[in-house]
Order: structure tokens, then sequence, then C-alpha cells
């Protein structure tokens, strides 16, 4: 929890800092590069060694982060320094879901009973969309063929029920509870 709040936290700096510099997607491909270097063992290894001096650590990742530019390199250092970098995978997607936010866009995930093709996945999501009033975006497409048809989506928050079997368990529960009127 602590953690989580943490990355809100640097997250919410980070956007503000891209926002008055105009650089929302040069950020977030940083974020997301420097938390690819995060997912490296040997490397996060290296930067929690108390064998190593912080200048020692610096340069590796100075070494490793060529493409970032200067400031998000020192959210990098920030982070190495306190011990915290295992952390800049929630910085990028808390970063990330602000920026989605801030451009209108809902990312969907979504359980189908039969795997969508492109165009299948657009049409939902322009479906998706005008339910909930945004722009949306399919993150996950999930293939379950126990929902004998239609979809389940999670978009905003929300979760959307349109499957064959959902009705059919709705159904189920109508006529278990019906008092034969």
């Amino acid at each position: 929890m602590v953690k989580t709040a943490l990355a809100r936290r640097y997250a919410q700096a980070v956007f503000e800092i891209a926002l008055e510099t105009k650089e929302l997607d040069r950020w977030r491909s940083d974020l997301a590069e420097m938390a690819g270097t995060a997912t490296d063992t040997m490397l996060m290894a290296l930067l929690k060694s108390p064998r190593l001096s912080f200048d020692d650590k610096a340069k590796i990742l100075r070494e490793r982060l060529k493409g970032i530019r200067p400031l998000a390199l020192n959210l990098a250092r920030l982070l190495v320094a306190r011990d915290k970098l295992d952390i800049i995978g929630d910085i990028a997607d808390d970063y990330h879901q602000r920026l989605d936010n801030y451009r209108g866009i809902e990312p969907a995930e979504v359980i189908t009973a039969i795997l969508l093709d492109e165009k299948d996945r657009v049409k939902l999501a322009g479906s998706l969309g005008a339910v909930v009033g945004r722009k949306v975006v399919l993150k996950t497409a999930k293939v379950d063929p126990g929902l004998i048809g239609g979809i389940i989506a999670r978009v905003g928050g929300k979760l959307l029920d349109g499957s064959t079997r959902g009705r059919l368990v709705a159904l189920q529960r109508e006529l278990a509870g019906g008092d034969g009127q």
C-alpha cells in the first residue's frame, strides 16, 4: 500500500512536469524504458548492492538508460539513491493511466467467447465507448468459451456482463426467486 501511494506521488509529479514541458509521450516512453530495466534482476542486484558507490550506480544507470532525457535519468538516480527503483513499474503504470485519463481514453479488459479479429476489436471498442461516453481502447482480450456467447467487459471500474452465461445465470436466479404470481 505504501509502495503504491509512493508510486502515485512520483507519477503525479512526473505527469505535472510532462504537462508543463509538453512532453507527455516522451515521458511515457522514458518511464517504460526505465521500467524495462527494473525487470533485469542482475541489474537490480547491482543497483541495490551496498558494495557499489552511488557514483558507480549512477554510471551504470547512465550506460543502461542512454536514450532517456536527463530529467528522467535524474528520477532513476533519485529512486536508486532512495532504494526505490523497484517501484518504477508502478510509477510507469500510474503515469500511463493519468495520460489516458487526460486524453479521455478509457482502457477496457474484455473476455469473449471467441477470438476477435482486429475489425471486431475496433467495432467492440467503439460500442463500449458509446456506452461509457469516452474513447475506449482494448487493453486485454481473453477468450473463455464457457461464456457461450457475448462478452464481459471491465471499463472504467464498471463490469458489463453481456454474456450468454451471465444471462442464463440471471434467468436462473429470477426463476428460483419467483413466487409464481
